[in-house]
């Protein structure tokens, strides 16, 4: 019965976003004013001023990792839409030539990951959606445009990655790694599954689309574990597209000039690897540490500073008349709940509310805790629509069971990966898409289902392959 009230501020979470279709910030703000009750009644470890003083610490420095990328990533959409880059690059796209299969590699593989890995916020779509709208068959293109959102855990440069490994204690790089891996089915399902939904049926379009797949599940996993996560997701999209422009060249049915609108994302790829090479050259990541009880953070490795600085560039170039006021209103709902997450993640791990539950959880063979993880996960990742948000109320949970070193890195590779590919069909998602599209709600209703159905053998997928990883290691140690 305690442990049940224990979790009661999860439970409260999930009802009244799965119930009462509250916003998740509400549900997040009553969850950690239930958790802040609980503690103060008595119900997990007692109350000490200095318990509070770490959860405080370590929530405003996971916030602050959080926000210095969020904050002017949106500022970077803002002026995407107002340039109308996304617009100029899908019709840069639609006159490469592509068809058919190519279409779908190019896209699900290509593309959408390039683009949803530099901004996130499902600002991928805003190109995707109109260029398969306008190729494909209505119902084909809003399917296909939501399985190419499958690079969740790479999107936003990474930042649910990162996140997950600062509460799990473990380098970005192993995790990212490990995530690559985990990941790898779902890819390969992404692929296979748009490629079926184009009518494509002969069985050497599907070894080559897994081909391509494989190329990039090996992509993601190097440049995660060398560079680090927050370009690993560039670097893979960026290299099927190079492939896909190659092909087209290659056909000479294509005009290759890059539009001029959409020199942004080239500008914030140049930061980014610039930012990368003067750390790896002169480490000055390290020249600013902020330090908080159990997690710290390097603003000056942090790729929001790429994205500001390119922000920057667009406010001197463009202007910024009525920037506050748009950015305002797009920054308040995603920075509110991430920031509410953060705390009552961080009260429940530090108040002890998980005790109980990590002492049921490490009774558990490997090979029974990679579903439940990939469950919860999923889950987390379902209800708050977000790949952080699904990290920070599962991810302390996996930090403090008793696992191997080895098992870790696996474990939280597996919650990683089921939140990020259950977050990409999230009702907010799927409301995103249907109003790039303009659809229906029979439409809307249909493509729920869909999603639905996506998550599920995501879910299942992650776990599977974290049970295989779990084992393997387990038998080899």
């Amino acid at each position: 019965m305690i442990a049940l009230i224990q979790l009661s501020p999860i439970l409260l979470v999930i009802s009244l976003i799965m119930g009462l279709k509250r916003p998740p910030v509400q549900a997040a703000l009553m969850g950690s004013l239930l958790a802040l009750a609980l503690w103060f009644g008595g119900l997990a470890d007692p109350f000490l001023p200095a318990t509070l003083v770490r959860v405080l610490q370590d929530s405003t420095v996971l916030f602050l990792s959080t926000a210095c990328v969020i904050a002017p990533g949106l500022l970077f959409v803002i002026y995407l839409e107002r340039i109308r880059a996304n617009q100029a690059l899908e019709g840069w796209v639609s006159g490469l030539g592509w068809r058919g299969a190519a279409l779908a590699v190019f896209v699900v593989l290509g593309l959408a990951p390039l683009l949803e890995s530099m901004t996130g916020f499902g600002v991928s779509l805003i190109a995707t959606v109109p260029l398969l709208l306008a190729l494909l068959d209505r119902q084909v293109a809003l399917r296909i445009a939501l399985t190419g959102m499958c690079i969740m855990p790479w999107g936003t440069l990474g930042l649910a990655t990162v996140i997950g490994a600062a509460l799990a204690g473990l380098p970005a790089e192993t995790l990212g790694a490990w995530a690559a891996w985990t990941s790898a089915p779902v890819f390969m399902l992404a692929i296979s599954l748009a490629l079926w939904l184009m009518g494509q049926r002969h069985p050497l379009v599907y070894l080559a689309g897994c081909a391509m797949a494989g190329l990039f599940i090996l992509l993601l996993h190097l440049i995660s574990r060398t560079a680090g996560p927050e370009i690993a997701g560039v670097g893979a999209g960026g290299a099927i597209l190079l492939a896909g422009l190659a092909w087209a060249r290659f056909k000479e049915q294509a005009r290759l000039q890059f539009p001029r609108q959409a020199w942004p994302y080239l500008a914030l790829l140049a930061a980014i690897l610039l930012l990368k090479g003067l750390n790896a050259l002169f480490g000055i990541a390290d020249l600013l540490v902020v330090q908080g009880n159990q997690v710290s953070w390097k603003p000056l490795a942090s790729p929001g500073l790429a994205l500001l600085c390119v922000s920057l560039l667009l406010i001197a170039r463009e202007g910024s008349q009525q920037l506050g006021q748009a950015w305002f209103n797009r920054a308040k709902r995603p920075l509110l709940t991430i920031l509410f997450f953060l705390f009552m993640s961080q009260l429940l791990v530090k108040a002890g509310f998980l005790t109980s539950i990590n002492q049921g959880l490490s009774e558990l063979s490997a090979s029974l805790l990679s579903p439940l993880i990939a469950l919860f996960g999923a889950l987390s990742g379902y209800i708050t629509g977000s790949n952080v948000g699904g990290n920070a109320i599962v991810m302390p949970s996996i930090a403090h069971l008793p696992l191997a070193p080895s098992l870790l890195p696996i474990m939280a590779a597996v919650q990683n990966s089921a939140a990020g590919h259950a977050a990409l069909g999230s009702l907010p998602m799927v409301a995103l898409l249907i109003g790039l599209a303009k659809g229906s709600h029979e439409e809307e209703q249909s493509l729920i289902r869909f999603a639905f159905w996506l998550v599920l053998a995501n879910t299942l997928l992650v776990a599977a392959v974290g049970t295989l990883l779990a084992s393997a290691i387990t038998t080899g140690g």
